[in-house]
């Protein structure tokens, strides 16, 4: 869900009118929630408050198992009031849900709580067309949002004359100053098997943050400022938790994040994100440097950069290290990298083998018999930690 300029706009003071108009009307706590469950606007009401209620103020949005109880009573589809029963393992009491909508479209949900189930029917269709009203409000951000989206894709993109424009597009909005350096930040599920798209709440996020999602990522670009890489490590940090808070526990470490070096302005800010993208890389095939990977500090991983992986490839894996990737016997590649990350310490690269030294020096040895090399060498040592280390980005077929 794209969420630039969303803040200030979702936080308009006729969404907070209309729930206290409402709550007025009906006599009942009401809150307005969007259609992911995040909260809009909420009244102030000492009488009725159930777990849901609280948590929704509190955290800002629901979490998804109530979403998908509340769901499970055609709210999403509805074009009239929906009453939806209390429920003990949810903490909720019993509630009327109207729609939010638009031109057939639901946008949002609006909810009286009613737990002794004394609200005045009569004036529901009254408070029915002010949930209309929030609808078409809500409708009106969601085209804002649209084109603020193709606005952020022309930045990212090849097109030199488009990327001007759309810089302009966004200096004009005031949300960004011209000059402002920009870092941009990469998220993506790695997993073999991802799923559909997981919305993301990114309204929580500082507005001068532009936002654009695709089918398996999300990209930010964020104004830094005088603080640098610091604050790009803390809004892709604030992402990573409000995308990972829709995943389950087990999906959450393949939720990777890559944060590119700083750029000067806007119009440059496909080189971050190309940067970005280069990092998740890195991140998915090393989790030592998960969730969050950041391309100035990555070292040796920037010859990614450099240009077609074939020609990196040449570069980069020397004969030996090919003969050695072309062992069938795996625990010699791992053997020989534990080895060189410890410095040719064998008493670590045991350690962390949880294998006898002795079972290392033999390894080495043969090793030293498949490649050619000579470990005692420091040149010889760099020739194969660099192809190693490079070969998982680069050792495709046909390299």
């Amino acid at each position: 869900m794209p969420r630039s300029g969303s803040q200030r706009e979702i936080m308009r003071p006729e969404f907070q009118d209309i729930v206290d108009e409402v709550s007025r009307l009906l006599e009942h706590p009401a809150t307005l929630e969007d259609r992911d469950f995040n909260l809009v606007a909420f009244c102030s009401h000492e009488a009725q408050v159930d777990e849901v209620r609280l948590r929704s103020i509190l955290h800002r949005h629901s979490t998804r198992e109530v979403q998908d109880w509340f769901e499970q009573f055609g709210i999403a589809t509805s074009e009239v009031p929906v009453r939806t029963p209390a429920s003990a393992d949810f903490g909720v009491v019993s509630r009327l849900c109207m729609p939010v909508r638009w031109h057939g479209v639901t946008y949002g949900y609006l909810w009286l709580l009613d737990d002794h189930d004394d609200i005045d029917e009569e004036r529901v269709p009254e408070a029915s067309a002010l949930a209309e009203r929030a609808g078409a409000l809500m409708a009106q951000q969601a085209r804002s949002r649209e084109e603020l989206d193709y606005t952020v894709r022309d930045l990212l993109s090849a097109d030199a004359e488009a990327v001007g424009l759309a810089a302009e597009a966004v200096y004009e909005l005031g949300i960004v100053g011209r000059d402002a350096p920009v870092a941009a930040v990469e998220l993506r599920l790695v997993a073999a098997d991802p799923g559909p798209p997981v919305p993301m709440n990114l309204w929580r996020l500082p507005r001068s943050v532009l936002a654009v999602s695709g089918a398996e990522h999300n990209t930010l670009l964020v104004p830094v400022g005088e603080h640098g890489l610091d604050l790009a490590r803390d809004i892709a940090r604030r992402a990573w938790d409000l995308y990972a808070e829709r995943l389950p526990p087990a999906s959450r470490n393949d939720l990777v994040v890559g944060i590119g070096g700083i750029r000067a302005d806007l119009a440059q800010a496909r080189d971050s994100w190309l940067e970005a993208r280069l990092a998740v890389r890195v991140a998915t095939a090393d989790q030592s440097v998960r969730p969050i990977a950041v391309w100035p500090e990555l070292g040796v991983h920037r010859l990614l950069a450099c240009g077609p992986e074939k020609a990196l490839a040449s570069a980069v894996l020397d004969p030996a290290v090919r003969r050695l990737l072309g062992q069938d016997d795996p625990e010699l590649r791992h053997t020989a990298l534990a080895y060189l990350e410890s410095g040719g310490n064998v008493q670590e690269t045991a350690a962390a083998l949880h294998v006898h030294r002795q079972t290392v020096y033999y390894r080495l040895q043969k090793i030293e018999q498949v490649t050619g090399l000579t470990l005692s060498r420091g040149n010889h040592r760099l020739v194969l930690h660099l192809g190693l280390t490079m070969a998982p980005f680069v050792a495709g077929p046909g390299t």
